[in-house]
């Protein structure tokens, strides 16, 4: 599949794309996060992907809620590069024997999620105030304040534990 489709012939055709690129990369990560928490030994990580499972399952509310700001139901557009983030992370973990290791590579795992997440919704967010969609704009802007809470305190948990023990 190629990034842009002949489908996509203006930035509302664009707008929706992502969307529905985000939709189901926000799926993808539902169904990765329990076994994101199944093989962390650290009780802060296994507790912050446990928050971050919630907040994703209103993540995706969300943005079923901008669908239907759109008048679109919601549908999913396979996203090639939460995929293969995905698969990085699951190759790494399965090498990985060291808990200690294997909690580090987990949290950058996690982070490279969170980083896609962010560009997504920024770019979202930027596109919703040019087409004046403000309900989305409120709405995405929550969502992207969460991702950016989940990678801080990736980050800090990362620094402050899971580094210096692996």
């Amino acid at each position: 599949m190629a990034l842009f489709s002949k489908d996509i012939e203006t930035l509302e055709d664009l707008y929706l794309h992502t969307l529905q690129d985000i939709y189901y990369a926000e799926k993808q990560i539902l169904k990765a996060l329990p076994k994101m928490i199944e093989k962390a030994s650290n009780q802060g990580l296994r507790e912050g992907f446990e928050h971050h499972l919630e907040e994703t399952r209103g993540h995706v509310e969300r943005l079923e809620k901008v669908f239907g700001e759109l008048g679109k139901d919601p549908k999913t557009e396979t996203c090639p590069a939460i995929d293969g983030i995905i698969k990085e992370a699951n190759e790494v973990a399965g090498d990985v024997a060291d808990k200690d290791v294997l909690d580090a590579a987990l949290a950058a795992a996690a982070q490279a999620v969170e980083h896609y997440e962010i560009a997504r919704y920024g770019t979202l967010i930027a596109w919703s105030q040019e087409m004046n969609l403000n309900s989305c704009v409120s709405l995405l802007t929550q969502t992207l304040k969460e991702e950016k809470a989940a990678d801080s305190k990736l980050t800090q948990i990362a620094e402050s534990r899971l580094n210096k023990a692996a």
